[in-house]
């Protein structure tokens, strides 16, 4: 296993990675980027908005009062505060990298309303509906003049930890099949979601597999908020391919068999525009009253009111998306939609600073939770923290590291585990399919840990799961080269993936309650007396799962009910 050595590596190369890169090569002269994919592929180009208070009368104080809320209060106030109170100056920012957002005749920032719940400022701005894409293109292309060393298409197996401080990571260059240890004084870890664990029912990529959570609690980090998991309201039926909060935004109807806006029944004052999971639970409610379009499992998304030229200058890649994989155009046809996976609100503990509980080992964007999203997140407000927490991280990474007495000794143990770990699953025989086995853990996750859950659901999840993981011993790999050995990779993620599933439904398990995106039909009520925590995950010495928990922060929002 050769050897590389930077001072700061960023391990992954979504908008929270790329920003932190930028930031943090500002201080270090070294810093690299690690990614499976080419940055410009990430899953962060799907973001189509950006939440911060530009409209006069709005302000950040008000935007933290809605996330606040919108979080069903489980969101820390102090980290909320630090997002919206730096979200204006942080968003205009990117303009002075390069990147255009979309304005109005008079030259002032178009602006709509992106399902915030709370008291009903449009303060979202965008990029047409290609924002995602647009911030991520105008990152790369401004970390081109850096000096950045960027490592596109090698995998992460492991993180190296030794007396509890990072050392670095051990991959596989997929492009020429070598395995090589980079060495580093700080990881920062940016890798996004885990949405593939709902396979084939989530919106996000097929890369989108939860290695940096899942590498980060093995290697000693807490996870925090685990079984919040996001449902978007409106996915493509079938392909849940993402029809994004611009389609609601912009004057969208939800309808059932009927044609009734039905919504009106589940939010009487926001309809479209409640918060994503209270429209996600309506959706769902529908089908399973029989309200689905001629009794299947999905409604419609009717745009027809708003007409081509608003359909053509706002939702382009929308339109393009739907006329694509349904044959329907938006403006003449609805369109069906079911909810899907989304987004993930729990992920690894940190600080402000992205800190974690190992020394060096930081993350930053939904890898991570600070927790600004709490028990639901507000569309609009994923991007605005890549970017707040982007930007932080990366120059505390670079910061600390200037701190830190430098330290070449890294155990040669710990790496020759891993290599020989890798080696041994090259050399498995066996009859299982990791794809296989893969299509089984979406099946066990949305029938039983989705939009709506109880105990028997939960258990009978944390059984098969056990089942699963036993199974994954006798995944055989057919492939003896490491040149993108995909069968090694699909295993390797599925790991991954299987790992934080257990996570998911232990914190599901142990709240019995209902907050935001976790909604348990045995016990339907909020319950802020016994559950007004966070739920923190740890893995013990025996690779057990520990549960234990920590207060929520708050200051001048206390908890209250939730209207829409």
């Amino acid at each position: 296993m050769e050897i590389i050595k930077h001072e700061v590596v960023v391990f992954g190369a979504g908008a929270a990675g790329l920003r932190a890169a930028v930031e943090a090569a500002k201080v270090c002269k070294d810093v690299a980027v690690i990614s499976k994919v080419h940055p410009l592929r990430v899953q962060s180009t799907m973001a189509t908005s950006l939440n911060a208070a530009f409209r006069e009368g709005d302000s950040w104080e008000d935007h933290v009062f809605d996330t606040v809320k919108g979080s069903d209060y489980l969101g820390d106030e102090d980290a909320i505060t630090f997002l919206c109170k730096h979200g204006k100056e942080d968003t205009l920012e990117l303009e002075r990298f390069g990147l255009i957002y979309s304005r109005d005749p008079d030259g002032g920032y178009t602006k709509k309303s992106s399902g915030s719940g709370g008291q009903g400022f449009a303060r979202s701005i965008f990029t047409a509906d290609r924002t995602g894409h647009t911030i991520v293109k105008t990152l790369y292309g401004y970390l081109q003049q850096t000096g950045v060393k960027i490592y596109d298409e090698w995998y992460v197996t492991s993180m190296v930890v030794q007396d509890n401080s990072i050392k670095g990571l051990t991959c596989i260059d997929l492009k020429s099949g070598k395995m090589y240890f980079v060495h580093a004084k700080a990881v920062v870890t940016c890798t996004g979601g885990y949405g593939q664990v709902y396979y084939p029912r989530s919106t996000n990529a097929l890369n989108t597999t939860g290695d940096g959570m899942a590498l980060a609690l093995r290697a000693g980090v807490r996870l925090m908020d685990m079984e919040f998991v996001q449902f978007h309201p409106t996915s493509l039926s079938r392909t849940n391919i993402l029809m994004s909060e611009a389609c609601r935004s912009s004057g969208a109807y939800l309808i059932n068999r009927h044609g009734e806006r039905f919504m009106s029944k589940y939010a009487p004052k926001k309809i479209e525009l409640a918060t994503r999971d209270v429209v996600s639970r309506g959706i769902q409610s529908e089908i399973e009253l029989g309200n689905g379009i001629d009794g299947k499992e999905f409604v419609y998304l009717d745009l027809r009111h708003l007409g081509a030229q608003k359909i053509l200058h706002y939702l382009p890649k929308n339109r393009e998306l739907a006329l694509q994989y349904t044959g329907r155009d938006m403006i003449d046809s609805p369109i069906p939609i079911q909810p899907a996976q989304h987004y993930s609100m729990g992920g690894i503990e940190v600080t402000i600073e992205g800190d974690t509980k190992v020394a060096g080992l930081l993350a930053a964007g939904e890898t991570a939770c600070v927790s600004v999203q709490g028990a639901n997140r507000l569309g609009g407000n994923s991007v605005l923290e890549t970017i707040v927490f982007g930007k932080r991280v990366g120059a505390y990474a670079a910061k600390s590291i200037q701190d830190r007495a430098p330290s070449d000794v890294v155990s040669q143990e710990l790496i020759a585990q891993e290599e020989a770990r890798i080696k041994e699953l090259m050399q498995s025989k066996g009859k299982e399919n990791a794809l296989a086995l893969k299509r089984e853990l979406g099946k066990i996750m949305n029938e039983n840990v989705g939009i709506y859950r109880d105990e028997a659901g939960l258990k009978r999840a944390m059984g098969l799961l056990q089942d699963l993981k036993e199974r994954t011993k006798s995944i055989g790999c057919s492939q003896s080269s490491l040149v993108f050995n995909n069968g090694l990779v699909d295993r390797l993620e599925l790991a991954n993936m299987l790992l934080l599933a257990e996570a998911i439904t232990v914190g599901a398990i142990a709240r019995k309650e209902s907050r935001g995106a976790h909604a348990r039909r045995d016990y339907p009520k909020r319950d802020d007396k016994e559950w007004l925590r966070h739920s923190i995950i740890t893995l013990d010495a025996a690779g057990g799962l520990e549960l234990s928990s920590k207060k929520v922060f708050h200051d001048k929002y206390q908890p209250a009910e939730r209207t829409y």
